[in-house]
């Protein structure tokens, strides 16, 4: 693979799109989702012409770029956001986390004992559908209230805080649909306790580095001459909650959001951290993201629309009202208005390259082998309803938040009749 090549005309073609997008009033996320559609499309009718671009799913380089999309936007989640807020709301977040996972798994394997056929497979199967729709893409999530300058508001940290609760929750569902299609017998009490016991021993660790490590670091660093050591000490200490999340079973985009989210104020001069937090969005949402989010859009297959319409339609449907009816009420139960909580369940509706995951992981697997009806359109089906929920979610925020901007509401939630 050219990987210069790729990532030139990726580069070019998300920034366009982009720019299309913000000059039609919609968050610049929709314009980078579509280009990737779009290329996609284009190269799956030409694929001879554009050699370089097929396979891009399937190339580990290439993975490897989008990987370090996910990690630099998590991270930059983290610098952004403070953290006395976040463990405020930790408990409110919880509760919205645990609503909108407990109604969407719910959905997911309704829906999937409804339209699937009667085989080996098929608790597996709707379980595979309950985990899809039950996840949060945070990343996605991320990017959204970045675009529409709500990352920093109290609806936007109570969705970010939700959604990785969300995330460590789904690792659980996750583990345990892992075991239901490798083995005879799902997981016990035993294995979710030591999965528990590791997620546990990950926040102590990384809450003690946080709060007296990094500090230290910070006043260590003041006696030093090497140009720009802020920069390598924060992306230091986010690859090593990184590597330190991988090797507890979590997902590394956990340790790249704790990282930034201790490393605040207080850890350096507040001159050194606005450069460095510069520097971290002008990498992230200058190059690396605009990557990412075209990446998922290349996996799109519009297979299902034709062969299984109405199975496609209730699976986006469920996505949506799965999470707006689940985190929503969690969000009224801690005093958020109707609008507000609705606000809320969209913005955890984005599944994004979480969604490729989990399907990935359930192909290998042989999950979807020798199906029979929409048993064969379940991995397409998913992804296009993880690019779906992406794409429509900013569109809807974006009408929300400048709703509410418009009848001055005082950064409130306004929902038209």
């Amino acid at each position: 693979m050219d990987l210069f090549y790729v990532l030139l005309v990726l580069l070019v073609v998300t920034r366009a799109f982009a720019e299309v997008a913000e000059r039609l009033a919609q968050p610049a996320l929709v314009g980078e989702l579509i280009a990737g559609i779009a290329l996609g499309a284009v190269v799956a009718s030409f694929p001879g012409t554009f050699p370089a671009l097929s396979g891009l799913g399937d190339n580990e380089v290439f993975i490897t770029v989008t990987d370090l999309g996910m990690f630099f936007l998590m991270l930059f989640a983290g610098v952004e956001m403070q953290p006395h807020k976040i463990f405020e709301r930790s408990a409110g977040s919880l509760v919205v986390a645990l609503g909108g996972m407990v109604v969407p798994l719910g959905l997911g394997m309704a829906l999937g004992w409804m339209f699937l056929p009667e085989s080996d497979l098929r608790l597996a199967q709707c379980l595979f559908l309950g985990v899809a729709l039950a996840i949060t893409a945070v990343p996605a999530t991320v990017r959204i209230l970045t675009d529409l300058g709500q990352l920093n508001s109290k609806i936007g940290q109570t969705i970010v805080s939700a959604a990785v609760f969300d995330d460590i929750l789904s690792l659980m569902l996750l583990a345990w649909l892992t075991g239901i299609i490798g083995a005879a017998e799902p997981p016990g009490l035993a294995e979710f306790a030591v999965l528990s016991g590791k997620i546990v021993l990950f926040f102590a660790v990384t809450a003690f580095i946080g709060l007296f490590v990094f500090p230290w670091g910070g006043r260590f660093m003041h006696r030093l001459r090497v140009p720009e050591l802020e920069m390598s000490a924060v992306l230091v200490g986010a690859f090593a909650f990184a590597v330190l999340a991988e090797m507890l079973g979590l997902h590394f985009i956990v340790g790249a959001f704790m990282a930034g989210l201790y490393f605040g104020q207080k850890t350096i001069t507040a001159e050194s951290h606005e450069r460095v937090r510069q520097a971290i969005s002008a990498m992230t949402f200058g190059f690396l993201a605009p990557i990412f989010f075209a990446s998922i859009g290349f996996n799109l297959d519009f297979a299902p629309i034709a062969e299984a319409p109405l199975f496609l339609a209730l699976l986006i449907l469920f996505a949506f009202l799965g999470k707006i009816a689940g985190a929503g009420a969690g969000a009224r139960l801690f005093g958020f208005s109707p609008g507000e909580s609705a606000a809320i369940g969209v913005g955890m509706s984005p599944r994004g390259a979480v969604e490729l995951v989990i399907a990935g992981i359930a192909l290998k697997a042989g999950l979807f082998a020798d199906g029979t009806g929409v048993v064969t359109q379940l991995f397409s089906a998913v992804i296009l309803m993880s690019v779906v929920t992406t794409v429509v979610s900013p569109i809807i925020l974006k009408r929300v938040f400048g709703s509410a901007g418009k009848t001055g509401n005082g950064g409130g939630i306004w929902f038209p009749e």
